[in-house]
């Protein structure tokens, strides 16, 4: 179960409405990289998501913490977190990315503070939500001391970036459903 909840939280980014694709500081959201970030109070971060529609309809999103204890302030970017960012009646190939920079504020120290994207496709009456773990930073118990970055961070283009693979996982469940497969195959046959 616990194999299976990773899968879909690696590969919950596209459904037959849309696709949705996620970076931290200019590397993929992936299940490798996203809980290997350690962070210090008022350090700065910068979130890229990337949405694309394969419907006509509206597209709405929002960055999201699961905790009571929001760790992150937004300091700069299209919206506050839990605030839906809408696009309505977009045409099928609709893209659009949008840039968050956040710091953690030091009311959440000493664990992790996981960033979330959720995204809702609507076509009509029906819907499709895409929601992932963007990263789950540990927040340090320690005060940033750095400047602030002036570097931007790398443009995110048309071009497709390939995710760093999650073999183990991966592995895990292709084995898991071939199993399954063949002894429902089997079951059938008696």
């Amino acid at each position: 179960m616990v194999s299976f909840l990773v899968i879909q939280i690696a590969s919950a980014e596209e459904n037959e409405y849309g696709i949705v694709r996620a970076w931290f500081n200019g590397e993929n959201a992936t299940v490798e990289t996203i809980n290997d970030i350690k962070l210090k109070i008022g350090q700065p971060v910068e979130v890229n998501v990337e949405v694309i529609s394969k419907i006509k309809g509206d597209v709405s999103l929002k960055l999201k913490e699961p905790g009571v204890t929001k760790a992150f302030d937004v300091l700069g970017g299209p919206s506050q977190e839990e605030e839906w960012l809408t696009n309505m009646n977009i045409e099928s190939g609709w893209s659009k990315t949008y840039t968050w920079k956040l710091a953690p504020n030091g009311a959440w120290k000493g664990g992790n503070a996981p960033i979330n994207i959720v995204v809702q496709f609507n076509k009509g009456m029906n819907d499709k939500i895409i929601q992932f773990t963007i990263a789950n930073p540990y927040i340090l118990d320690e005060q940033y001391s750095g400047a602030a970055a002036t570097t931007p961070a790398p443009e995110i283009t048309g071009q497709e970036t390939p995710a760093k693979p999650a073999p183990f996982p991966s592995v895990i469940f292709v084995f898991m459903a071939l199993l399954v497969a063949w002894r429902f195959r089997r079951g059938t046959r008696m």
